[in-house]
C-alpha cells in the first residue's frame, strides 16, 4: 500500500512500543524508513524488541526504560534527537465492577492513560514549539509533526465495568481536540484511533478473561471477526505521513462498525455472577504478577 521510503528522516516516539499494539505500528514505521524511540517501564523488553525489529527491517531503535507517570523522568527520553512524530500508545485496563474499585486501582490506570499521555504529549509539543519560534514560525510547505493517540471507542458510549479507561480515554479524546486547534499554528496535528479488538496477550489476559481470544467480538460484531494488525498498522501510517495535513483533531474508530451495532463495550458482563468475577480477578491478579516477574518485581 505504501512506498518503501515513505517515512524516511522520520523519527518518531512510540510509548509502550516493546509490545501489542505499539510493536506492530513500530515494526512498520521502521520497514518505510522510520527511526524509532520507542520506551515503557520494562527496559529489557524493550532492548529484545528492538533487537528483533532493527534485524528484521534494519534502520535504528533507541530504547528509553521510562515510567511515563513520573513527568520528570520523560524528559530522558529527547537524549537521543529531535522527534517529528509521536504515537501515545502506553495504556492499562482490566475489568471490574467499578464499586469494587479501590483509589489505588483506579490510580493505576488513570495514571498510565490520562496523566502520563498528557506528561509525554505536552514535553513533546513544548519542544516543537520552540523549534517553530526559534525557526521564525511554522509555514504550511513544511511537513507538519503528527500525534496519533491510542483511545477506545467507549469514548462516545462510556464503558461500564472499564470505568476508569473510559475516564481517562475520553480525556485524551478531548485534549487531541483541543491541542489540534491551539498547536496548529506551530504546524503540529493531533489524531486518535479508536480500534476495537486486536487480541493481544495483555488485552485478552485482562479484558477477557478466561476465554479465547476474540470469542466474544466474532459472535457480536457486524463483520464476525476481530481486527488485524496490519488494518491498525495501516491506518497509524497513513495518520503519521505526509500528504494529508489538513486532517487533524480527529477520532477514527475502526472496529467493524461494533460499536455503532451494539456499544461494543462490556455491557454483557452484567450478567455475571460473583463467581466468575471471582475467577476473572483471580486470572487478571496472575498476568500482572507475571508482569512484574518480567521486570523484575
Amino acid at each position: 500500500m505504501f512506498r518503501s521510503d515513505l517515512l524516511r528522516g522520520k523519527r518518531i516516539l512510540i510509548t509502550g512500543g516493546g509490545t501489542g499494539l505499539g510493536r506492530a505500528m513500530g515494526e512498520r514505521y521502521l520497514a518505510l524508513g522510520a527511526e524509532l524511540a520507542i520506551c515503557g517501564r520494562r527496559k529489557g523488553v524493550l532492548d529484545a524488541a528492538a533487537e528483533e525489529m532493527t534485524k528484521a527491517h534494519g534502520g535504528r531503535v533507541d530504547t528509553y526504560g521510562v515510567d511515563i507517570r513520573d513527568a520528570q523522568a520523560v524528559d530522558a527520553i529527547f537524549a537521543g534527537g529531535p522527534l517529528t512524530g509521536l504515537v501515545n500508545n502506553a495504556a492499562g485496563n482490566f475489568i471490574s465492577p467499578t464499586e469494587m474499585l479501590s483509589p489505588r486501582a483506579f490510580d493505576a490506570i488513570a495514571n498510565i492513560v490520562f496523566h502520563g499521555t498528557f506528561y509525554v504529549t505536552n514535553a513533546v509539543g513544548r519542544r516543537w514549539i520552540d523549534q517553530a519560534r526559534v525557526a521564525g514560525g511554522w509555514s504550511s510547505p513544511q511537513p507538519m509533526k503528527s500525534v496519533i493517540s491510542i483511545i477506545v471507542t467507549w469514548v462516545e458510549n462510556g464503558g461500564p465495568f472499564t470505568v476508569p479507561s473510559a475516564m481517562s480515554k475520553a480525556g485524551v479524546a478531548v485534549m487531541t481536540k483541543s491541542l489540534a486547534v491551539e498547536w496548529a499554528k506551530y504546524g503540529i496535528r493531533l489524531n486518535a484511533i479508536g480500534p476495537g479488538e486486536i487480541p493481544t496477550e495483555g488485552m485478552s489476559q485482562r479484558l477477557n478473561p478466561g476465554e479465547a481470544p476474540g470469542e466474544r467480538s466474532k459472535e457480536t460484531n457486524p463483520q464476525h471477526r476481530v481486527g488485524e494488525m496490519g488494518e491498525l498498522q495501516n491506518l497509524a501510517t497513513f495518520l503519521m505521513a505526509d500528504g494529508c495535513d489538513w486532517l487533524s483533531g480527529q477520532t477514527l474508530f475502526m472496529d467493524g462498525a461494533h460499536s455503532l451495532a451494539n456499544g461494543g463495550n462490556f455491557y454483557p458482563l452484567r450478567a455475571w455472577s460473583d463467581e466468575q468475577w471471582r475467577q476473572a480477578r483471580a486470572r487478571i491478579e496472575a498476568q500482572n504478577a507475571k508482569d512484574r516477574g518480567q521486570r523484575g518485581g
